[in-house]
């Protein structure tokens, strides 16, 4: 599959490195690009991308409020944030309004068509700098907030799949740790996608600590 893809940065240089580099790729495809939060909403209705590369802070729409509205839509487009804001407040905006991807500008190039085509697969992927910051932040609560309500719905089993997928685990070590198949693994994440009307395992891991499900040891960085 050739990953589709909009640009939406209004930094011009930005989107032709990220141009030029992804012109070189065999199955990744700029479609579009955007200067503004609006363009790319537009823009992601009009070309149905599988993703859109967002930044943060842009002109007329910020990209989260871009990234809320594309989520919120018709299409099934993916969005990896980028950005050099990398502010708990941006980050969290970001997650809850729906993106599977937190970058920040100065990682490789590499890495960033990495964390596309991780994206476009279904899975999500945050900066590692970004995810000590959130363990931190998560080890600091005294108590999580407990939720639950969202969680009266789900079965002891898919509980259990969701405290493994907050630990980290992948689909296939998920299926090891319950001796259950990859493909009834894969079942369950999506009931409780569904259930818990969650995008992705992003959204599933911010639930699970909220819950209370997973905590992080004191001392964790």
């Amino acid at each position: 599959m050739t990953v589709r893809v909009i640009l939406a940065d209004d930094q011009e240089l930005i989107r032709t490195a990220l141009r030029m580099v992804m012109a070189d790729l065999e199955d990744v495809e700029v479609v579009g690009e955007a200067s503004t939060g609006a363009e790319a909403v537009a823009l992601t209705e009009e070309l149905g991308p599988h993703v859109v590369v967002m930044d943060i802070r842009m002109p007329e729409m910020d990209g989260i409020e871009a990234t809320r509205r594309i989520t919120a839509g018709s299409t099934d487009a993916r969005i990896v944030v980028l950005t050099t804001f990398d502010d708990d407040d941006y980050v969290y905006g970001a997650l809850y309004a729906g993106a599977s991807g937190f970058l920040v500008k100065d990682m490789a190039l590499d890495d960033i068509i990495g964390a596309v085509r991780v994206v476009a697969g279904g899975d999500a992927l945050i900066a590692p700098g970004v995810t000590r910051r959130l363990i931190r932040d998560f080890t600091a609560r005294p108590e999580p907030v407990r939720a639950h309500r969202e969680l009266s719905g789900i079965t002891d089993r898919e509980r259990e799949v969701l405290t493994l997928v907050a630990s980290g685990l992948s689909n296939t070590e998920i299926a090891a740790e319950l001796y259950i198949s990859v493909a009834t693994a894969k079942t369950y994440l999506t009931r409780l996608l569904t259930k818990l009307d969650a995008r992705d395992r992003v959204q599933l891991v911010i639930m699970a600590y909220e819950a209370g499900l997973v905590s992080v040891p004191r001392g964790a960085s």
